[in-house]
């Protein structure tokens, strides 16, 4: 899908806003036929009318209602840049310029790829130009800025602290971007683009694809992914709209930029092969577990610190994994293998337990009970087809309750 240009969106918002392209040119200091040639090149990029004509001035449509949030989102985003800019500039250097430098997708696509690759060769070759272009909208960007965005290292181009604050935002924009014709579609009843999930391993067993496989079949036109990182990679993810939202064990505190809702409640468990040794006990006691070699989540996960605590609680040394992972199929065949014992949410292992190939083991862990959730960006507009995967997976949510 391509993308909507920010020159002609900016154009559009001015317009929308004093009511008329006369009065716009103004203050968009351009001639009226160039605003008008801007306005008229959205609406074909995105296939709908979005004024309608009238004697007294140009009324917005509903599909120039969506389009004109977004549009002001944008600008809110790209005037906190300069905001920034102006704020951190130092007194005897460069000006910081207006945001017209900023009104431009390709340049801000180039620094938000630069800042992931930090190799300027990749990123002409993943949006089709040259170094020497690239190398060019970087400059331009950093002259309006009147600061660098990269620092040219050893280890590639990095961002600067201010260029990692100001790209962020810059990831954003190109989110709402994103998002406006889906918006568009919306308005006709078609959901259609890509919704980004960070999805935590509690919620990839049952939780996300009961709800996705839902979701498309009322809107086959939806796209889904699923990004699987750690959970600091995710979080930075959600902050610069690059995910829409996270799907998993909720953190006690996730941060202020976010807003976490929980949707149930789950308990860890102690797990093993269904010919496990302890499996034919009917209670079994922590002495009982001695002996035998763990499997267990990476140090600092929740479940790994929730189960430190426990042994600590009871007054014993925490379990010394013989194997650490996140990986659940390396989990599930090591289970299944060996007389390796786990901690995990019975979720997680639901079809393993529920074909007999491993067996929760009858030993009760107070403290060891979590809440599984959604975690979004505060103040993110979700689009459409976000909204609607959502729903499904509240439904699921609820239906589990219920049983």
């Amino acid at each position: 899908m391509r993308i909507v240009s920010l020159r002609h969106l900016h154009a559009f918002r001015v317009v929308a806003a004093v009511g008329g392209i006369r009065r716009s040119s103004e203050s968009l200091y351009r001639a009226s036929s160039a605003v008008a040639r801007s306005v008229a090149a959205l609406e074909e990029s995105l296939g709908v009318q979005l004024f309608e004509r009238k004697g007294r001035g140009m009324l917005l449509t509903a599909a120039g209602e969506v389009v004109r949030l977004r549009a002001e989102r944008i600008e809110a985003e790209l005037q906190g840049v300069r905001d920034d800019a102006v704020r951190t500039q130092d007194r005897n250097g460069p000006k910081v310029g207006g945001i017209e430098a900023l009104l431009n997708e390709r340049r801000l696509q180039a620094a938000a790829l630069l800042a992931e690759v930090h190799h300027m060769p990749t990123v002409a070759q993943a949006i089709g130009s040259s170094q020497s272009a690239v190398s060019q909208a970087i400059a331009r960007l950093e002259d309006m800025l009147g600061q660098p965005l990269f620092l040219r290292t050893a280890h590639g181009m990095l961002p600067t602290d201010g260029g990692q604050r100001w790209i962020e935002r810059f990831e954003r924009v190109l989110a709402e971007l994103r998002h406006i014709p889906e918006d568009v579609a919306a308005l006709a009843g078609v959901v259609q683009g890509t919704v980004t999930i960070g999805a935590l391993p509690l919620a990839r067993s049952q939780l996300l694809p009961a709800a996705i496989t839902a979701v498309l079949r009322r809107h086959p036109r939806l796209h889904v992914r699923s990004l699987e990182s750690p959970y600091g990679e995710l979080t930075a993810g959600l902050l610069s709209g690059r995910i829409d939202f996270i799907v998993g064990a909720l953190r006690s505190n996730p941060g202020d930029a976010f807003v976490s809702r929980a949707l149930f409640g789950d308990k860890a468990a102690l797990v093993a092969r269904a010919g496990h040794p302890l499996a034919a006990r009917k209670r079994l006691r922590i002495d009982d577990l001695a002996g035998y070699p763990w499997v267990l989540s990476r140090a600092g996960t929740p479940v790994r610190e929730s189960l430190v605590h426990f042994f600590r609680n009871q007054g014993l040394a925490p379990p010394d994994p013989t194997v650490e992972t996140g990986d659940l199929a390396l989990l599930r065949g090591l289970l299944v293998s060996s007389d390796m014992l786990t901690v995990v949410s019975a979720h997680q292992l639901h079809y393993e337990i529920e074909t007999a190939q491993l067996a929760m083991l009858p030993f009760d862990m107070p403290g060891m009970e979590r809440s599984i959730g959604i975690m979004t960006r505060k103040g993110a507009l979700l689009a459409p087809g976000a909204r609607a995967l959502l729903d499904e997976i509240d439904s699921v949510s609820a239906l589990w309750h219920r049983q």
